[in-house]
């Protein structure tokens, strides 16, 4: 009977992954997510060829690859922050790193280990850093989805930081017991933690939305206290929101909000955060819902059409806001609402 290793299964429901996204997603700044996902799967195969079938001559390239997830990842996750190109020396990483992991191969390898534990180490603090100013810091990020993204970039760097607890426990494993636990460990630890990683690559590539040109930030004061700049900023927003309906663009993000307001994305953020005290994303939901509930009292379209005519995307999110929003799902607002038009008449 054939024996499939389970990074082979993993692999496949990468590659599945990957299809799914290419096919939905044909943007240019989701390139670099596609690219994650077929590092994954191409990691998840050579780890099951090399486990699996006991391909001891794949030592090697193993290590190559995973040197160049980290940088990959970062990477990625790092275009939803901002959209400024990489410079030589971010665009060198990947195969810098790759390039040092060779040559301890030929003239260090005992050193080998370490440096990998560190290098995911590094990079998942890295991600972590990302993620400090949460959902509202992803400028690049489609406003419905920035709260899975920040999501995605926290479950980004839980995965490095496993990869580099499996590391360790790989090398310990060796020298407690000459690598009899190896295989266990690496399929039950690095197959996961690459599945998760393509995950997190899906999620926060839908989000990705294309490049917009950008407004310079300026150093803001952090005071949580709102003031009359902030209350004037935020009235700007709701002007442009009404007049121009901004909140029905579904590829709307906090840079393209802060462009059309002629202001930095973090000074927008901030006016919303301190003088209506919610994220940038609710803020533009409340719009959106309160157009979907003016789509559904007139009663000619379906929930689904009045979803997409507001500006979402998605059926559990819409439904998830809509909640949070009016205390109903769409279905009970409209029949409460129609129930309470007929006794009025």
């Amino acid at each position: 009977m054939l024996f499939v290793p389970l990074p082979f299964v993993n692999a496949l429901l990468l590659a599945l992954l990957f299809a799914i996204l290419r096919r939905n997603e044909k943007s240019h700044a989701r390139r670099l997510f596609l690219l994650l996902i077929a590092v994954c799967c191409l990691q998840s195969v050579l780890v099951g060829v090399r486990w699996g079938y006991g391909i001891s001559e794949l030592r090697f390239a193993l290590p190559l690859l995973a040197a160049c997830l980290p940088p990959i990842t970062y990477e990625c996750f790092r275009g939803l922050v901002d959209e400024e190109r990489p410079g030589l020396f971010r665009q060198a990483a990947a195969p810098a790193w790759a390039g040092m992991i060779l040559f301890l191969l030929l003239v260090w390898p005992i050193a080998l280990d370490a440096t990998l534990i560190l290098l995911f180490t590094g990079y998942a603090a890295a991600l972590l850093t990302l993620a400090r100013s949460g959902a509202d810091g992803l400028e690049e990020a489609r406003l419905e989805e920035a709260d899975a993204a920040f999501r995605a970039i926290l479950l980004a760097a839980a995965c490095l930081g496993l990869s580099a607890a499996v590391d360790l426990f790989i090398l310990l494993d060796f020298e407690w017991s000459r690598g009899s636990n190896a295989a266990l460990i690496v399929s039950s630890g690095n197959v996961v933690s690459l599945f998760l990683i393509g995950i997190a690559a899906a999620i926060a590539g839908r989000a990705r939305t294309e490049n917009v040109i950008r407004q310079p930030e300026a150093d803001q004061n952090a005071d949580t206290a709102a003031t009359e700049e902030d209350t004037e900023i935020v009235g700007r927003l709701d002007d442009l929101m009404k007049a121009q309906q901004l909140f029905r663009d579904e590829n709307l993000n906090l840079a393209r909000l802060a462009r059309r307001a002629g202001l930095p994305a973090r000074r927008v953020s901030q006016a919303i955060n301190r003088v209506r005290g919610r994220n940038v994303s609710r803020y533009v939901n409340d719009f959106r819902i309160a157009a979907a509930c003016q789509e559904l009292s007139a009663g000619d379209l379906s929930v689904t059409e009045a979803m997409y005519r507001s500006g979402f995307v998605t059926k559990s999110n819409f439904n998830k806001e809509f909640l949070r929003v009016t205390g109903k799902t769409p279905d009970t607002w409209r029949k409460t609402e129609t129930s309470s038009a007929a006794r009025t008449m």
